[in-house]
């Protein structure tokens, strides 16, 4: 049985804060810290860097809000994700995008585990390293999530390792990824972001003020703009410049990514199993989202690797973009997400080492 150690130093977990009627796990270590709500998918509420004070994560309007805190005004036809969102990184299962109707499962934004609370045990708990299993099963499809995150001494990387099981008697397609969404202020007109893929796809979603047509394609990362001009989709832009964009990087030749930020010379990046995600989906809303719930007000952009584009899971299995597991079939993986400091990124490995 695990008993939270008065551990000040190194690797240390705290499993028994509650934060507006939500349970949080911090796990941290000299370098990082990152916040977990349990009670709301295992999102990441924080990750910061400890030595230059910069959280990466978005907080969004809403804030964090226990579920069932309020009563909606109506039922938002999409499902409850935006109701919810309070900005970080969630976990998508089993599907992206919009709601849909999978075999008479109707399937909200962003699919089931992000709403969910989650069961939790602390396997390791030593000054040298911390490791917590979590997982969870879902509630209109047979799925099992399991997901450990390790942190080490003296590196600034949380490591994830997940199994995904379908306890289902059927065969079930699906999609699987990760929403990281940063924001200020780490976010700013120096952001670059670094990232080994070819070509980039646009999907417009009825953005307000998206740069490219719907289903453009060019090679990353430059593409002609609606108004003619070149634009490099690298550079996160100034609030002033308005901008919304919905965007696919597909045909990675490597998996991972680096976003720094070049005025303060910190970044956040992410390494994962190409095997399961083979693609980023880029949302970039920069103060251009100008409908509901942003109103204009989010400046905001999220890298995520994914199995699977565009769209909802009924919209990508038409394109034969979907996973697929058979009865009782197990589906293993793995990322890294890592602080670094430091300007462009060549690459990041297996273990969450930053090359430069």
């Amino acid at each position: 049985m695990h008993y939270t150690h008065e551990r000040n130093y190194g690797c240390r977990v705290n499993d028994e804060l509650v934060y507006r009627g939500v349970r949080v796990m911090v796990i941290e270590n000299e370098l990082i810290r990152v916040s977990i709500l349990l009670d709301q998918g295992t999102d990441i509420y924080e990750f910061v860097h400890k030595p230059s004070d910069t959280d990466f994560m978005w907080r969004s309007p809403n804030g964090v809000r226990a579920a069932g805190s309020h009563l909606p005004s109506s039922y938002p036809p999409g499902g409850s994700f935006l109701e919810y969102y309070e900005g970080g990184w969630q976990e998508l299962v089993p599907q992206g995008g919009g709601k849909c109707n999978y075999r008479g499962a109707e399937l909200g934004q962003h699919g089931e585990v992000f709403g969910l609370p989650w069961r939790h045990q602390v396997l390791v708990d030593e000054p040298e390293c911390v490791s917590v299993k979590t997982w969870v099963r879902t509630r209109r499809t047979p799925f099992l999530l399991e997901k450990t995150l390790t942190v080490r001494s003296g590196k600034p990387v949380l490591a994830i390792e997940e199994t995904l099981t379908n306890e289902g008697h059927v065969a079930m397609d699906l999609m699987w990824g990760h929403h990281p969404a940063f924001g200020p202020p780490f976010l700013d007109e120096s952001c670059v972001l670094y990232a080994p893929a070819n070509e980039v796809y646009c999907d417009t979603n009825g953005e307000d003020e998206a740069r490219f047509a719907q289903g453009q394609r060019f090679p990353w990362p430059v593409g002609q703009g609606l108004n003619g001009q070149p634009i490099d989709v690298s550079r996160i832009t100034a609030p002033e410049d308005r901008v919304s964009d919905m965007l696919f990087l597909t045909n990675l030749t490597e998996g991972w990514y680096g976003l720094t930020n070049h005025r303060r010379g910190v970044g956040f990046g992410m390494s994962f199993d190409t095997r399961v995600f083979r693609h980023l989906w880029y949302w970039l809303s920069l103060s251009g989202t100008m409908g509901a719930p942003s109103w204009g007000r989010n400046y905001v952009c999220a890298v995520e690797p994914f199995s699977s584009y565009p769209g909802s899971l009924t919209e990508v299995m038409k394109q034969g973009q979907h996973l697929t597991m058979q009865p009782g079939e197990q589906l293993s993986t793995w990322l890294n997400a890592v602080a670094y400091e430091g300007g462009a990124v060549t690459g990041i490995d297996r273990e969450g080492t930053v090359a430069q």
